[in-house]
């Protein structure tokens, strides 16, 4: 089945479609119109199916018609009072509009906690999947870890924006020093679309789509 993805993120795309196997995620950058929306919301759901809704408009008024799955996520830090959360896309941004770099968001973020004893984080994810204006299923999730000690603690070449600062304890590695498999199995967005997956497998309630690579639902 064709899922748009109201996402231009390669990584995430990545991530979603290795857990959503079977399915064909698309984006508006590869097929050639903008999708740019507001993200207004006030929680990480809020924004989720503000992306949602306004691709799915945007895909309708090009008669195209098909579900969207759209997420928010960010890194809720227990120091800074749940910051940077549903701002950590445009976390030290400044007056003239430009945005950091992950590595410079990183540095930021290490030198506003400091020295404080609580290291304690989040990542979050609000994932929804849109199937109409009135009609939509949701799921979301958290990866729990901890915030490195400082810049040089910093650890790992995979994963993306701020995967190299938070540590998850049990492991003692940070995310991104996780495989594809390690991450995709624990992380909040792993979790979130295995959720969204479930669901697919096992048909939506009240329509006609039943998954084809698995038997109909009784």
């Amino acid at each position: 089945m064709i899922i748009w993805l109201a996402s231009g993120n390669r990584h995430k795309k990545e991530e979603l479609s290795a857990i959503l196997n079977g399915h064909e995620l698309r984006t508006c950058d590869t097929d050639g119109f903008d999708f740019n929306p507001d993200e207004s919301g006030a929680s990480f759901l809020e924004n989720a199916l503000i992306k949602a809704r306004s691709l799915y408009n945007l895909l309708a008024g090009r008669g195209i018609s098909a579900p969207v799955l759209a997420d928010d996520s960010g890194l809720c830090v227990d120091a800074l009072g749940g910051r940077p959360g549903i701002y950590s896309a445009r976390y030290g941004a400044t007056g003239n509009g430009k945005t950091p770099d992950a590595a410079e968001k990183n540095a930021l973020l290490l030198e506003e906690i400091g020295d404080t004893a609580e290291r304690g984080a989040r990542f979050v994810c609000a994932m929804v999947l849109f199937w109409g204006e009135d009609r939509f299923y949701a799921a979301q999730e958290t990866l729990k870890g901890e915030i490195v000690r400082n810049i040089h603690e910093a650890r790992g070449g995979k994963g993306f924006g701020y995967d190299p600062i938070l540590r998850i304890p049990e492991l003692t590695r940070t995310v991104a020093e996780l495989s594809e498999d390690e991450k995709n199995r624990i992380s909040h967005r792993g979790k979130a679309a295995r959720a969204i997956a479930q669901l697919l497998r096992e048909g939506v309630p009240g329509t006609d789509f039943v998954n084809p690579l698995f038997p109909a639902q009784k």
